[in-house]
């Protein structure tokens, strides 16, 4: 929260200032300049200007008529080269990061806000031990304990040879083949700690400006460790304005450390595992009661790290400048000792020992599975409770949207795991098919894993209900708009294609409010299926395709199918899905398609997953923050924020972040603007009507232009107060319904792009402009108030 600005004595030079959206955008086009100059910033994010406009401080009087651009440019923190789409792999963590902000709105609930940010903390623990697991059963099972020990499969794979039970080296003991595979599972737990750690370095530890302190109307300025500070009170700040919201290195900090400490601890479980339960099964040379106390050592760990994890929520009331260091050195640290102890022990020497079948996975994959179901189901019961207690009727599911994303990543984190695993086994296996029996060498991934991957062509079948459905819906829906479009364009003569058009527009752009009507049933399904699949696996013990054997032609034929094809899907869908993502990279035209949901899972903080993608929010609120504050406090002028599609979000965030005092002297142009309609409706504790009116009330004034054709942006939905109403809308789309001798040309429909080409939009920044007017006190001669110059070189090297 940057600091107070004095109060102003003159109205000054008027600035807009503008944030672009999900698509991104160059100052060239933003300013419609070719010339344009980098005021403050760097190359990830930065400010820019026309060339003409650099000295506009110093002249005033040429910017009477109009104001001063500004294009704050952020698309840099969300995209870059190719090889940024890596972070896609990182998906169910960062959609479970969602689940925590999803909560319902809850007031004198502390109790219960707790143990909801708890569940979910312990869901993305979950998915921690779940990839870790995924690299373990490659690297150790499939590979170092199955194949090498198969010479059938062995000498199919020369780089193999030197752990091929056929050449009796060294390395051909089971304990010593498991210990060497232990370093691609331990190498992408590092991977992962490196990664959050240099991001960690580069957002939630960087600083907001010195001498910060709370304004006057918070009423409790005393930090607040539990989740309840996120809760918005009638009369304090909302939770998006609090000076520690975007400063969250301490929670970070202590996850990365549990997350960094569970994954070593999965990969000495897989391996001291197998080591001990040899020792328990035949007398040899290593005394059984060494692995008995590893595995207590392990079990302890795993204890201290659900503490950790349980422990502590965000604190954002005040800036926590505080960290655990000697947990975050120490947990890991010792977790990290106990793996090489572990390794240490499976690599003593056992010459009896001669690995066959597959390691017992099924019991692990099985208790993460159903864990993660309880943990779901509890966390939508905690939900339901907050949801009663203050009920919004615009919420997503009654409440329900945080357990909904929870289950959703569960079942991205399975799908992605599985695939690895069972497309690995497939390719170790040659032309057999694991687990069937026929002329396959190898056993195969657990059977678990191949009952999940049955159940997708079901779940994709009853996907295709609730979309047909909606198809139905959209097309009753786009015949019920043209009589009303018809009568918008007062067309004497209307065309029937150009109406059918715009109408098909209109429905289509509908179907972003029912998006919550497929999540829902799919994820309910999912839950259901995926119970189903744990009971087959544990009551059978054998795949789907031969534990329906005897049951009829017909029901062995649709279980071997479903096997088959749903093991394809899943290796198909991780193929997909990575190009997908490298392309919405690397193609602006993919990342307006694609981005949205990018940027919105990567808007929020990291509170309950470490190993999330980082947050560019933490970079760019602050920096319209700054750039607010600072230039007002200079140059004592007017200011508007001027945010499109996602860039709205961020300038509603900025604006929540300053002080009261230069709050109340800025005003909020939103087009385009998801703040309610996704927002609001899916985060309701944080963009709900509370904090969306107290908003409205704490701004000078905030107009918000809507396009029925707008897929993305919608209505704020806010009518109080004696000014003017919050929505400007629908906005005409197109602007002209047919040829005229002006548009001789068919015009476009523009939906969520291009809101500067309506006049409406200049219309309403003159508006605003006005409206600013009569809060700034005129002196006489128009001096300068005392201690500060007359003049700026340049309003971004002042506040920079």
């Amino acid at each position: 929260m940057p600091p107070a600005t004095q109060a102003p004595q003159s109205p000054g030079p008027a600035l807009e200032l503008l944030v672009h959206g999900v698509g991104g955008a160059t100052p060239q086009e933003m300013l419609d300049d070719p010339r344009t100059v980098r005021i403050t910033g760097d190359a990830t994010a930065a400010i820019y200007r026309r060339a003409e406009d650099t000295d506009a401080e110093q002249h005033p009087e040429r910017y009477r008529d109009r104001p001063i651009p500004e294009a704050y440019c952020w698309s840099n923190l969300t995209s870059g080269n190719g090889s940024r789409a890596l972070w896609l792999l990182l998906l169910p963590f960062m959609v479970v990061n969602l689940a925590h902000w999803m909560r319902p709105t809850a007031r004198s609930r502390t109790r219960a806000v707790r143990l909801y940010g708890v569940l979910v903390r312990l869901v993305a623990l979950s998915l921690t031990v779940l990839l870790t697991a995924a690299a373990c059963e490659v690297a150790l099972d499939l590979t170092a304990w199955q194949c090498a020990g198969v010479p059938d499969c062995s000498n199919q794979r020369s780089w193999l040879g030197f752990l091929s039970t056929a050449q009796g080296g060294w390395w051909s003991q089971p304990g010593r083949r498991l210990a060497l595979a232990a370093l691609v599972p331990t190498a992408l737990v590092v991977l992962l700690w490196f990664l959050s750690n240099r991001t960690w370095s580069a957002y939630e530890s960087q600083r907001p400006l010195a001498g910060t302190e709370p304004d006057d109307d918070d009423p409790d300025p005393e930090p607040d460790p539990s989740p309840a500070s996120a809760c918005t009170t009638p009369f304090g700040r909302p939770a998006l304005g609090r000076p520690g919201f975007w400063y969250g290195r301490r929670l970070v900090a202590r996850l990365r450390a549990a997350h960094t400490a569970a994954g070593f601890l999965t990969v000495a479980a897989s391996v001291a595992g197998a080591a001990a339960r040899h020792d328990r099964a035949v007398t040899g040379p290593v005394p059984g009661i060494i692995g008995r106390l590893i595995e207590t050592a392990l079990v302890l760990g795993a204890l201290v790290v659900v503490w950790v994890v349980c422990r502590r929520g965000r604190s954002e009331r005040r800036l926590d400048n505080r960290l655990d260091r000697a947990l975050i050195t120490y947990l890991p640290g010792a977790a990290l000792a106990l793996l090489v102890l572990s390794a240490a022990y499976a690599a003593w020497s056992r010459p009896a020992w001669v690995s066959s079948g597959a390691l017992p996975g099924d019991l692990a994959f099985s208790v993460v599975t159903v864990g993660q179901g309880a943990l779901v189901v509890v966390l939508a019961l905690v939900s339901l409770g907050l949801y009663r207690r203050t009920p919004e009727p615009r919420t997503v599911m009654f409440g329900l949207g945080g357990p909904v994303v929870a289950m959703l990543a569960c079942a991205l984190g399975g799908v992605m795991s599985g695939g690895v695993s069972q497309r690995v086994a497939d390719w170790l296996d040659g032309p057999g098919t694991p687990g069937m029996g026929r002329s396959s060498v190898i056993e195969g991934p657990p059977v678990l894993l191949s009952w999940q991957a049955s159940v997708i062509p079901v779940l994709l079948v009853l996907l295709a209900v609730p979309a047909l459905l909606l198809l139905v819906r959209t097309w009753l829906a786009a015949r019920a708009l043209e009589p009303g479009i018809d009568r918008e364009y007062e067309e004497e003569r209307p065309e029937p294609a150009r109406t059918r058009q715009i109408a098909r527009i209109q429905a289509a752009a509908a179907l972003t409010d029912s998006a919550a009507w497929i999540l829902g049933p799919v994820c309910g399904a999912t839950l259901l299926l995926g119970a189903a699949a744990v009971c087959g696996a544990w009551l059978s013990g054998k795949v789907p395709g031969l534990a329906m054997k005897g049951d009829g032609p017909f029901v062995e034929s649709v279980a071997q199918a479903a096997q088959s094809t749903g093991s394809w899907m899943v290796g198909l869908g991780f193929i997909l899905f990575v190009t997908w993502g490298r392309r919405a990279y690397r193609d602006a035209s993919a990342r307006r398609t694609i981005g949205i949901l990018w940027d919105v899972g990567t808007f929020w903080p990291r509170a309950a997953h470490p190993f999330a993608p980082p947050c560019y929010a933490e970079r760019a609120v602050p920096d319209l923050a700054s750039r607010m504050s600072g230039w007002t406090g200079l140059t004592r002028g007017r200011l508007v924020i001027s945010g499109h599609s996602q860039g709205s979000v961020l300038a509603a965030s900025a604006v929540w972040q300053l002080p009261a005092h230069t709050r109340s002297r800025v005003a909020l142009l939103t087009y385009g603007s998801p703040i309610e309609r996704l927002y609001g409706r899916w985060f309701p504790a944080y963009f709900g009507p509370g904090p969306l009116h107290a908003l409205h009330r704490s701004v000078h004034c905030w107009r918000n232009l809507w396009r029925a054709t707008d897929p993305i942006g919608g209505r704020v939905r806010l009518d109080e107060g004696p000014g003017p109403e919050v929505d400007r809308g629908p906005l005409r789309d197109p602007l002209v319904y047919g040829r005229t001798p002006e548009h001789p040309l068919p015009e476009a429909v523009l939906g969520h792009s291009d809101y500067q080409a309506d006049p409406v939009f200049a219309q309403e920044r003159a508006a605003l402009l006005e409206r600013l007017d009569p809060v700034l006190p005129r002196q006489a001669d128009g001096a300068d108030s005392p201690g500060v110059p007359r003049s700026q070189g340049s309003s971004g090297k002042s506040s920079g």
